[in-house]
Protein backbone atom coordinates (compact mmCIF):
# COMPACT_ATOMS: atom_id res chain seq x y z
CA UNK A 1 0.00 0.00 0.00
CA UNK A 2 1.26 3.21 -0.74
CA UNK A 3 1.50 6.04 1.46
CA UNK A 4 -0.26 9.61 -0.10
CA UNK A 5 3.29 11.35 -0.49
CA UNK A 6 4.40 8.49 -2.93
CA UNK A 7 1.18 8.21 -4.52
CA UNK A 8 0.96 11.83 -5.39
CA UNK A 9 4.59 11.64 -6.64
CA UNK A 10 3.34 9.19 -8.66
CA UNK A 11 0.28 10.65 -9.93
CA UNK A 12 2.54 13.95 -11.13
CA UNK A 13 5.04 11.52 -13.22
CA UNK A 14 1.99 9.84 -14.94
CA UNK A 15 0.85 13.10 -15.60
CA UNK A 16 4.57 14.46 -16.79
CA UNK A 17 4.53 11.30 -19.06
CA UNK A 18 1.04 12.53 -20.37
CA UNK A 19 0.26 15.69 -22.32
CA UNK A 20 1.36 18.97 -20.97
CA UNK A 21 1.06 22.31 -22.40
CA UNK A 22 2.16 25.70 -21.63
CA UNK A 23 -0.36 28.26 -20.77
CA UNK A 24 0.31 31.61 -23.38
CA UNK A 25 3.30 33.65 -22.49
CA UNK A 26 1.25 36.63 -20.54
CA UNK A 27 2.81 40.51 -21.84
CA UNK A 28 5.47 42.44 -20.51
CA UNK A 29 2.89 45.12 -18.95
CA UNK A 30 0.98 42.60 -17.39
CA UNK A 31 4.20 40.53 -16.07
CA UNK A 32 6.04 43.67 -14.66
CA UNK A 33 5.31 46.86 -16.40
CA UNK A 34 2.22 49.49 -16.26
CA UNK A 35 -0.60 47.40 -15.80
CA UNK A 36 1.10 45.22 -13.20
CA UNK A 37 0.46 46.09 -9.05
CA UNK A 38 2.48 44.89 -6.09
CA UNK A 39 2.41 45.24 -2.89
CA UNK A 40 4.10 43.24 -0.16
CA UNK A 41 1.98 40.17 1.31
CA UNK A 42 0.59 40.27 4.41
CA UNK A 43 3.46 37.95 6.02
CA UNK A 44 0.97 36.53 9.19
CA UNK A 45 -1.56 35.01 6.76
CA UNK A 46 0.37 32.85 5.13
CA UNK A 47 -2.59 30.51 3.75
CA UNK A 48 -3.87 33.74 1.57
CA UNK A 49 0.09 34.56 0.66
CA UNK A 50 0.38 30.75 0.05
CA UNK A 51 -3.00 31.03 -2.34
CA UNK A 52 -1.21 34.44 -3.74
CA UNK A 53 2.07 32.47 -4.71
CA UNK A 54 0.67 29.66 -6.13
CA UNK A 55 -2.04 31.21 -8.41
CA UNK A 56 1.09 33.86 -10.16
CA UNK A 57 3.38 30.28 -10.62
CA UNK A 58 0.11 28.72 -12.33
CA UNK A 59 -0.94 32.02 -14.46
CA UNK A 60 2.92 33.13 -14.75
CA UNK A 61 4.42 29.93 -15.55
CA UNK A 62 5.76 30.69 -18.94
CA UNK A 63 7.18 33.77 -17.80
CA UNK A 64 8.57 32.19 -15.11
CA UNK A 65 10.31 29.59 -17.16
CA UNK A 66 11.69 32.07 -19.83
CA UNK A 67 13.07 34.18 -17.23
CA UNK A 68 14.80 30.77 -15.69
CA UNK A 69 16.34 30.17 -19.33
CA UNK A 70 17.15 33.47 -19.99
CA UNK A 71 19.24 34.24 -16.38
CA UNK A 72 20.98 30.91 -16.61
CA UNK A 73 22.07 31.11 -19.84
CA UNK A 74 23.37 34.79 -19.10
CA UNK A 75 25.51 33.07 -16.13
CA UNK A 76 26.71 30.26 -18.14
CA UNK A 77 27.69 32.84 -21.05
CA UNK A 78 29.72 34.70 -18.71
CA UNK A 79 31.06 31.53 -16.67
CA UNK A 80 30.80 28.78 -18.93
CA UNK A 81 34.08 26.73 -17.25
CA UNK A 82 32.80 27.35 -13.79
CA UNK A 83 29.33 26.66 -14.61
CA UNK A 84 30.10 23.06 -16.08
CA UNK A 85 32.94 22.98 -13.61
CA UNK A 86 30.86 22.99 -10.68
CA UNK A 87 27.76 21.19 -12.17
CA UNK A 88 30.03 17.89 -12.84
CA UNK A 89 31.12 18.04 -9.29
CA UNK A 90 27.67 18.50 -7.92
CA UNK A 91 26.46 15.28 -10.18
CA UNK A 92 29.28 13.17 -8.55
CA UNK A 93 28.82 13.99 -5.61
CA UNK A 94 25.02 13.31 -6.11
CA UNK A 95 25.79 10.27 -7.53
CA UNK A 96 28.26 9.04 -4.79
CA UNK A 97 25.68 9.82 -2.12
CA UNK A 98 22.85 8.05 -3.99
CA UNK A 99 24.86 5.10 -4.50
CA UNK A 100 25.79 5.15 -0.58
CA UNK A 101 21.92 5.14 0.51
CA UNK A 102 20.55 3.47 -2.85
CA UNK A 103 18.70 0.14 -2.25
CA UNK A 104 20.68 -2.10 -3.77
CA UNK A 105 24.12 -1.47 -1.43
CA UNK A 106 21.47 -2.16 1.66
CA UNK A 107 20.33 -5.21 -0.24
CA UNK A 108 23.99 -6.71 -0.85
CA UNK A 109 24.66 -5.92 2.69
CA UNK A 110 21.86 -7.36 4.24
CA UNK A 111 22.51 -10.37 1.57
CA UNK A 112 25.60 -11.02 2.94
CA UNK A 113 25.29 -11.29 6.29
CA UNK A 114 21.92 -13.46 5.66
CA UNK A 115 24.13 -16.16 3.81
CA UNK A 116 26.15 -16.01 6.62
CA UNK A 117 29.43 -14.27 4.83
CA UNK A 118 28.84 -15.69 1.33
CA UNK A 119 32.18 -15.11 -0.38
CA UNK A 120 30.92 -13.86 -3.81
CA UNK A 121 28.32 -11.57 -2.07
CA UNK A 122 31.10 -10.55 0.57
CA UNK A 123 33.17 -9.44 -2.13
CA UNK A 124 31.13 -7.64 -4.35
CA UNK A 125 30.23 -5.44 -1.13
CA UNK A 126 33.78 -5.01 -0.40
CA UNK A 127 34.91 -3.78 -4.00
CA UNK A 128 31.13 -1.56 -3.94
CA UNK A 129 32.58 0.01 -0.76
CA UNK A 130 36.03 0.94 -2.39
CA UNK A 131 34.05 2.19 -5.59
CA UNK A 132 31.73 5.03 -3.31
CA UNK A 133 35.05 5.62 -0.82
CA UNK A 134 37.13 6.55 -4.10
CA UNK A 135 34.13 8.92 -5.13
CA UNK A 136 33.95 10.63 -2.13
CA UNK A 137 37.35 11.37 -2.05
CA UNK A 138 37.52 12.43 -5.47
CA UNK A 139 34.29 14.59 -4.98
CA UNK A 140 35.30 16.40 -1.39
CA UNK A 141 38.64 16.67 -3.09
CA UNK A 142 36.89 18.56 -6.45
CA UNK A 143 34.25 20.13 -3.73
CA UNK A 144 37.47 21.52 -2.16
CA UNK A 145 39.52 22.62 -5.29
CA UNK A 146 36.50 24.00 -7.04
CA UNK A 147 34.40 25.18 -4.10
CA UNK A 148 34.40 29.35 -6.17
CA UNK A 149 32.70 27.13 -9.25
CA UNK A 150 30.26 24.80 -7.05
CA UNK A 151 29.12 28.05 -5.03
CA UNK A 152 28.22 30.03 -8.09
CA UNK A 153 26.75 27.37 -9.49
CA UNK A 154 24.11 27.02 -7.03
CA UNK A 155 23.88 30.73 -6.90
CA UNK A 156 22.81 30.31 -10.56
CA UNK A 157 19.95 28.01 -10.00
CA UNK A 158 19.06 29.91 -6.72
CA UNK A 159 18.81 33.17 -8.54
CA UNK A 160 15.92 32.70 -10.65
CA UNK A 161 14.18 30.53 -8.37
CA UNK A 162 14.21 33.46 -5.53
CA UNK A 163 13.33 35.93 -8.51
CA UNK A 164 10.33 34.12 -9.56
CA UNK A 165 9.19 33.74 -5.86
CA UNK A 166 9.63 37.22 -5.24
CA UNK A 167 7.65 38.27 -8.30
CA UNK A 168 5.13 35.81 -7.16
CA UNK A 169 4.82 36.93 -3.65
CA UNK A 170 4.29 40.68 -4.37
CA UNK A 171 2.27 40.41 -7.70
CA UNK A 172 -0.99 41.48 -6.88
CA UNK A 173 -3.73 38.96 -8.77
CA UNK A 174 -6.25 40.64 -10.93
CA UNK A 175 -9.76 39.47 -11.93
CA UNK A 176 -8.48 38.67 -15.24
CA UNK A 177 -5.63 36.25 -13.60
CA UNK A 178 -8.21 34.83 -11.32
CA UNK A 179 -10.46 34.01 -14.05
CA UNK A 180 -7.91 32.79 -16.32
CA UNK A 181 -6.53 30.29 -13.92
CA UNK A 182 -10.12 29.10 -13.62
CA UNK A 183 -10.66 28.55 -17.07
CA UNK A 184 -7.13 26.91 -17.78
CA UNK A 185 -7.61 24.05 -14.95
CA UNK A 186 -10.21 22.71 -17.32
CA UNK A 187 -8.15 22.42 -19.48
CA UNK A 188 -4.76 20.18 -20.44
CA UNK A 189 -1.98 19.81 -17.41
CA UNK A 190 0.65 22.05 -17.45
CA UNK A 191 4.02 21.41 -15.77
CA UNK A 192 3.73 24.07 -13.32
CA UNK A 193 -0.03 22.49 -12.51
CA UNK A 194 2.09 19.06 -12.50
CA UNK A 195 5.13 20.08 -10.23
CA UNK A 196 2.20 22.06 -7.69
CA UNK A 197 0.37 18.64 -7.52
CA UNK A 198 3.50 17.12 -6.51
CA UNK A 199 3.95 18.82 -3.53
CA UNK A 200 0.71 18.88 -2.65
CA UNK A 201 0.08 22.84 -3.52
CA UNK A 202 -3.39 23.21 -4.65
CA UNK A 203 -4.69 27.25 -5.31
CA UNK A 204 -7.93 28.17 -4.43
CA UNK A 205 -10.31 29.28 -6.63
CA UNK A 206 -11.65 32.28 -8.70
CA UNK A 207 -12.97 34.37 -5.88
CA UNK A 208 -10.30 33.86 -3.41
Amino acid sequence: MSTPSTSSVGDAAAALSGNLQLPPLRTLDDFILGSARFQLPNLKDFKKWGNRVANNLLYYQTNYFLLFLTIYALMIFFNPSKIISGLLVQALIIAVIWQFFSGKSKNNFIASRLTGGNANAAEQNAQQKWYIMAGALLGGYLLLHLMSAVLLTAFTLLLPISVTFIHASLRLRNMKNKFTNTIESFGPATPMGSLLDAVNVRADGVLN
